[in-house]
C-alpha cells in the first residue's frame, strides 16, 4: 500500500510587508494560528502527519505558542528547519546574503522528514478552506507517477485572493481542457481598484483581470519524484540565478513546476477550491481573518478552541 500523503507547512519566512511573525499571530477565539486551523482542516481531510518548516531564529517563539498547542494535536508534527547554509557542497552564502533560497529550498530542507510520501505543501499564513485539503488529499492518495510526474495544484478565483489594503503577488494559472496546468505566470503587483482588479509590472500601465481568473495560492501536491527534482535543480539555480543576483535570488516552486511542464516530465491537475481564501499581508488585514474565523466558529464549522 502506499504511504498515506504528508501536509508540509512553510512557516519559515518573515512578513515583510507585515513586519512581524505572521507565523504565530493569533487570530482564533482562543490564540490559534491560521496554522493551527489549516492543520485542523487538514485532519478533518485525511492528513495524519505534518511537516512545519521553521528557522532556528523563530524556534523559541513557535515552540512556546503553536508548537505548544500543537502537542494536542491528534497528529503526528515533525519539525524541519531552512537555515541559509544548508547548501550543497562546494557552495557558500553569499557575502551579505540575508534573504531565505525560497520555497523550493524550503521543501529540500525537509527531504528527510517527508520521506518517500507523497506530500501537498501550504503557506502557515495562508488560510485555504476546508475544501481545498479535501480535493488535494483525495488527489494525493491516487497519485501515481507514469510517463509523466503526476502532481497537482490547488486553484482559487482571483476575486476570492485579493485584500483592500494593498496590492499582492500570485501566480496566474493557465491551463488547457482538461484542467491541466500548462503554465503559471507571476504578476507582483495586483490591486482591487472601484472597476475590478488590475495588475501592473511597471506602476504605470495597468491591465484588467477577471475576478474568476484562477491563482495558485501555493497549495501543490507532488509525489516524492519531486524532492529529486529540487535537489538535482538548486545546484543549477545557485550556478546561474544566484550568481546573476546574489543578494535575492530565490528558488520558487512554481520555477521548478514551469520547467518540468516544458520538457513535458510533469503533468499538474488544477484542483479548483470555491472556498475564499484569508490571509494576513498587511497588519490591516489581521481584523477582518478574525472577524471571518470567529464567524465560521460561531457557525459550528470549527469548534471553540481547536485542540481540546
Amino acid at each position: 500500500m502506499a504511504q498515506k500523503p504528508v501536509l508540509v507547512v512553510m512557516a519559515a519566512g518573515m512578513g515583510s510587508r507585515y513586519g512581524g511573525l505572521k507565523q504565530i499571530d493569533p487570530v482564533g477565539t482562543r490564540g490559534e494560528a491560521i496554522l493551527d486551523f489549516s492543520l485542523f482542516d487538514a485532519h478533518q481531510a485525511g492528513f495524519d502527519t505534518a511537516v512545519i518548516i521553521i528557522k532556528e531564529a523563530i524556534r523559541k517563539d513557535f515552540m512556546d505558542t503553536v508548537g505548544k498547542r500543537l502537542e494536542k494535536s491528534p497528529m503526528e508534527i515533525r519539525y524541519a528547519y531552512q537555515e541559509l547554509d544548508k547548501l550543497p557542497e562546494g557552495y557558500t552564502v553569499p557575502e551579505g546574503r540575508t534573504k531565505p533560497w525560497g520555497t523550493c529550498h524550503a521543501v529540500l530542507c525537509a527531504r528527510e522528514q517527508i520521506g518517500d510520501a507523497p506530500f501537498a505543501v501550504i503557506n502557515a499564513d495562508d488560510y485555504y478552506g476546508k475544501s481545498a485539503f479535501r480535493v488535494i488529499y483525495d488527489a494525493l492518495s491516487k497519485a501515481q507517477d507514469g510517463e509523466r510526474y503526476d502532481y497537482c495544484m490547488v486553484g482559487y478565483q482571483l476575486g476570492n485572493t485579493v485584500t483592500e489594503n494593498g496590492s499582492v503577488a500570485r501566480g496566474i494559472c493557465e491551463t488547457d481542457s482538461n484542467h491541466n496546468l500548462t503554465n503559471v505566470v507571476e504578476r507582483t503587483r495586483i490591486e482591487k481598484y472601484a472597476g475590478g482588479i488590475h495588475f501592473t509590472e511597471d506602476g504605470e500601465n495597468w491591465t484588467d483581470v477577471p475576478a474568476e481568473t484562477v491563482v495558485s495560492m501555493n497549495m501543490w501536491g507532488y509525489t516524492p519524484s519531486f524532492l529529486k527534482e529540487i535537489e538535482n535543480g538548486f545546484p543549477e539555480f545557485l550556478d546561474q540565478e544566484a550568481k546573476k543576483n546574489p543578494a535575492k535570488a530565490e528558488f520558487f516552486l512554481p520555477m521548478l513546476v514551469g520547467r518540468l511542464l516544458k520538457e513535458n516530465k510533469a503533468a499538474v491537475k488544477v484542483l479548483e477550491s470555491p472556498d475564499k481564501w484569508y490571509g494576513v499581508t498587511y497588519a490591516a488585514d489581521k481584523p477582518q481573518v478574525v472577524a471571518a474565523l470567529r464567524g465560521m466558529t460561531e457557525q459550528g464549522l470549527y469548534p471553540d478552541g481547536l485542540w481540546k
